[in-house]
């Protein structure tokens, strides 16, 4: 006759950790920085924290949430102070600009994602704080600062999510290629206006075309006033 088993009390088995928003988003962030945003599902997290998808559903609405929630944790990385860029505001935010648009670089998916993402954490927050302190610097009036940090971060974020997207395609340098070869053998009697503008539409380094395209923005943006609503 065989021993008869002890049963173990369920009191004795280790207690879960309590789930939390927090929580939740760090694990997200683990998931995206070893696999991709694509893989940062709600099904995927519920697997991870050894939970149901449907407790997650108290902590985050859904996955755009979580995307979003990912993005305002990635922010943190954004070096606001600008150290080492000078004491001129442009060139501050200049600096704080492109550490943003470093970090996306950094994270292609994610870069994609921001262009509809809405984060409205703390770091999303500190970086539109910094951006507006600076930028109202220039002497450009409250509305004109405010739509044009909004643009200044629509820019970044489309730079980021184009250049990300030609390095993750093997066949973005050949298409590159072929763009630059049909401009360059275009018709000047057909394209007159292609052929007088060759090579510099194609020419110029990456960062020389985001420093000019900063510089633009922030040209017009304090020399172009806010429309007037009419009555």
């Amino acid at each position: 006759m065989s021993a008869r088993r002890e049963p173990v009390s369920r009191r004795e088995r280790p207690a879960k950790r309590a789930l939390s928003r927090r929580w939740i988003v760090d694990t997200a962030v683990a998931v995206m920085r070893a696999e991709g945003l694509e893989k940062v599902t709600m099904r995927r997290l519920a697997k991870e924290l050894d939970t149901g998808p449907a407790s997650l559903y108290v902590y985050v609405a859904g996955t755009a949430e979580l995307h979003a929630a990912v993005l305002d944790a990635l922010l943190g990385e954004v070096d606001l102070t600008a150290d080492g860029a000078g004491d001129g505001w442009r060139e501050q935010l200049r600096a704080v600009v492109t550490s943003y648009t470093l970090v996306l670089f950094a994270y292609p998916q994610l870069a994609r994602s921001a262009l509809v993402a809405r984060p409205g954490g703390e770091n999303y927050l500190r970086l539109v704080e910094r951006l507006l302190d600076l930028l109202s610097r220039s002497g450009a009036g409250r509305e004109q600062v405010a739509w044009g940090v909004d643009k200044l971060l629509q820019d970044a974020t489309a730079t980021a999510a184009e250049q990300s997207a030609r390095e993750g395609d093997p066949a973005a340098e050949d298409e590159w290629g072929a763009a630059v070869r049909a401009l360059s053998e275009a018709s000047e009697a057909t394209y007159p206006a292609i052929v007088a503008h060759m090579p510099a539409l194609v020419g110029g380094t990456a960062e020389d075309r985001f420093r000019w395209g900063f510089d633009v923005l922030v040209n017009g943006i304090s020399g172009t006033p806010v429309p007037v609503a009419e009555d």
